[in-house]
């Protein structure tokens, strides 16, 4: 039985949404526990104003602080040790959850999951993912902003946990991986992209090349990597766009009778294009690299929208994405006896091909 821990006073409405939302999951899943974390008293004050028995639902776990939208991320892992957001990442951490859902502070979020589950062996720093919606059904792609700066070798983590999580979430055999650069061809990008290219070159999984800012929408590649820097900017802008787009249609189909009419007829086809790109259908954007599971909502999100979140928490843990992480990065690591790396160090495999990789002439470099 798997259970969640949700972070009931995170976000822009706190319980108001967390509370139905968590009812209308555990309607589908009756053989899970959900875990309600926040001031006990206002969780039950909006319960009853929504008619909803927590008691036959839900556990409850008080906590007596909350972590602001605009909070320092220093501040809320030093000072709020009993927010709802900490004290669901430590019953993670303690077991008694195997994932927490939380539409808080992203940068808390990041810090205080990193402080508290640190990241999984092998990796640095961890990634937010996301599911984007594309031609061919959907593409993930990360980071999407916990890491401004990314090295190569950072990138290359990235891929690693991106081609697990396509693999084990969407069953795909051999995810097809891309990085993000501004041109497919070879001598393109800045220099950590670059490298970033020989080092994902010798990987064993499977590595397309570079790809364009309108193949994240194709059938192309099945994950897309990038730092979180070039990835935030372009998940905005994705957002933005479609904002444009659904308001400039409202404005167009209301402007007479006629267009009206239009509306009218082409609704059956504009409710299922609706449904292929609501945004409340990909909410949820995985904390891939931690040793446990956590899961990151919009922090405007509705009641469907956080539901999808913690569908994405139960997938998650179903699937062991953690453990598969895990294993995927075991053969790249030293196993602690020197003598099994080539050169006789004890970096890790990865670091020692990426010297390797910084050492090589560049081909498009002549001799004076």
């Amino acid at each position: 039985m798997a259970t969640i821990a949700l972070d009931a006073m995170g976000g822009d409405f706190g319980p108001e949404v967390v509370i139905p939302a968590a009812v209308h999951v555990i309607k589908k899943h009756s053989d899970i526990r959900i875990i309600l974390v926040g001031d006990e008293s206002r969780l039950r004050d909006c319960a009853k104003q929504h008619s909803i028995d927590l008691d036959k639902h839900f556990e409850m776990q008080h906590a007596s602080q909350v972590v602001e939208m605009h909070e320092d991320p220093r501040h809320a892992v030093r000072k709020k040790k009993d927010s709802s957001m900490r004290v669901a990442i430590n019953m993670v951490k303690e077991g008694r959850a195997q994932a927490a859902v939380s539409a808080g502070n992203t940068g808390a979020l990041m810090a205080t999951a990193k402080f508290v589950l640190k990241t999984l062996p092998g990796i640095d720093r961890p990634a937010i993912c996301t599911t984007i919606p594309s031609y061919g059904g959907h593409t993930h792609m990360l980071d999407l902003g916990a890491n401004v700066d990314s090295s190569a070798e950072q990138l290359f983590q990235f891929a690693v946990m991106g081609s697990v999580l396509a693999e084990a979430i969407d069953s795909t055999h051999s995810p097809k991986i891309g990085l993000l650069n501004i041109g497919s061809e070879d001598g393109k990008g800045n220099a950590q992209v670059k490298e970033a290219d020989k080092l994902l070159q010798k990987g064993t999984f499977n590595y397309i090349g570079y790809v364009e800012g309108d193949d994240i929408y194709s059938d192309k590649v099945d994950v897309v990597v990038c730092d979180g820097f070039v990835g935030n900017i372009s998940l905005k802008t994705m957002e933005g766009v479609a904002k444009m787009i659904a308001t400039m249609m409202r404005e167009e189909f209301n402007k007479s009778i006629l267009s009206k009419l239009a509306g009218l007829i082409a609704w059956p086809v504009l409710s299922r294009f609706k449904k292929r790109v609501d945004p409340r259908m990909y909410n949820g954007a995985s904390m891939l690299g931690l040793t446990n599971i956590v899961i990151k909502s919009h922090g405007g999100a509705d009641v469907l929208s956080y539901a999808n979140a913690i569908e994405i928490a139960l997938l998650e843990v179903e699937k062991s994405v953690p453990d598969h992480i895990r294993e995927s990065m075991a053969p790249l690591l030293n196993d602690g006896d020197e003598s099994t790396n080539e050169n006789g160090s004890g970096k890790t495999n990865l670091k020692v091909v990426s010297e390797a990789v910084k050492t090589e002439k560049n081909p498009l470099e002549t001799e004076a």
